[in-house]
């Protein structure tokens, strides 16, 4: 048995690494970058566990030397969690404090071997319940913003993100509970190399398929014109053309948008057309990823048309949120700076000067 936890973990660590080498070239990826960081973190992170949870690590060698692979194992938790945010969430930034939290937690963990007898029972326990903490954190982040996910690809991942990633740290916190010592026996520890290698190998399997879209399966750029005409490219689906059509209408001239709580569901239900239907066209022909996104984005031009408007100059920039969809002053005024970098008075101001 201990030849093929020996073996397991050796391709368990060789696709980890293999998956790091893919991701490493994309460090500075201009829109992936933080997704990018948080995957390298995590790959990393998970070979160090699978070297110190091996019975020989564990049962071999001082509590002394295994404490930082225990701090390291630990924290992974915390970049699984920011791991989910940065895959499901594009508006998603790395934070200084971030670091800092991850930092804590292998601070905690590698301190294992110097708790005192008066902090163990405290300490084992917040050990324990660290990674069920953050699993429900990252189940939450990706289940919270599943509806409004456009990206069909991407909510597929989001089921394999809870039912493998998620159902792994509560399995694992499982068998150490039940063992005396806290410490994985071997056909338990066998278990944990054969369900973490499956796991990594079927995200594995997911990325590297060549894609003719590229890794990031972006829009490809055109291809400059051959000497042979190339072919024509399939004709649009008749029932998404009209689609397009009746949302652009209910989104212009019946401003659609400006139903406050508006939801995919609503929308689609308000346009007589299947979720699913909606989902691609918004996504596919019109170039948004989430429907919030999408939504906001129509209402932001609208209050940005009226706030340059002399006749509307003295309308309270309230009136404006309101009518537009936005239910208080308070998410207008983040989602308008975010997105021109002026508060709505500033941009007001600055464009009435102008004109």
């Amino acid at each position: 048995m201990s030849l093929i936890d020996a073996g397991l973990r050796g391709a368990l660590i060789a696709l980890l690494l293999l998956l790091a080498a893919v991701f490493a070239p994309q460090w500075r990826h201009p829109r992936h970058a933080a997704l990018v960081r948080v995957a390298l973190a995590l790959l990393l992170s998970l070979a160090v566990q699978a070297l110190s949870a091996s019975p020989w690590a564990e049962y071999g060698l001082s509590c002394a030397a295994q404490a930082p692979g225990i701090g390291v194992s630990l924290a992974i938790s915390v970049l699984f969690w920011l791991f989910a945010h940065a895959v499901f969430d594009d508006d998603f930034r790395l934070r200084a404090w971030h670091a800092a939290l991850w930092g804590a937690v292998v601070l905690f963990g590698s301190g294992v071997c110097w708790w005192r007898a008066d902090w163990a029972v405290p300490g084992f326990a917040l050990m324990r319940a660290l990674p069920l903490g953050f699993s429900l954190l990252a189940l939450v982040a990706v289940a919270r913003p599943w509806r409004a996910d456009l990206v069909e690809r991407r909510r597929r991942w989001r089921a394999v993100v809870v039912a493998g990633g998620a159902l792994y740290a509560v399995v694992m916190v499982g068998l150490r509970l039940g063992s005396d010592d806290g410490r994985l026996g071997a056909p338990a520890a066998l278990g944990d190399v054969a369900m973490m290698l499956a796991l990594v190998a079927w995200v594995a399997w997911q990325l590297l398929q060549p894609r003719p879209a590229g890794f990031w399966d972006e829009q490809l750029r055109p291809a400059a014109p051959a000497a042979a005409p190339a072919p024509q490219p399939p004709a649009a689906d008749p029932q998404d053309e009209a689609l397009a059509a009746a949302l652009a209408r209910h989104m212009g001239e019946a401003r659609g948008y400006a139903q406050e709580g508006l939801s995919l569901a609503t929308l689609a239900a308000q346009l007589g057309a299947p979720e699913y239907r909606l989902r691609r066209v918004i996504n596919q022909r019109l170039g948004h990823r989430n429907f919030n996104a999408f939504v906001n984005g129509c209402r932001l031009a609208e209050a940005r048309r009226r706030l340059a408007d002399p006749a509307q100059a003295q309308l309270p920039v309230l009136s404006i949120a309101l009518d537009v969809g936005f239910g208080s002053i308070g998410p207008f005024n983040r989602a308008f700076k975010a997105e021109t970098g002026l508060t709505p008075t500033e941009f007001r101001q600055k464009t009435l000067a102008e004109s």
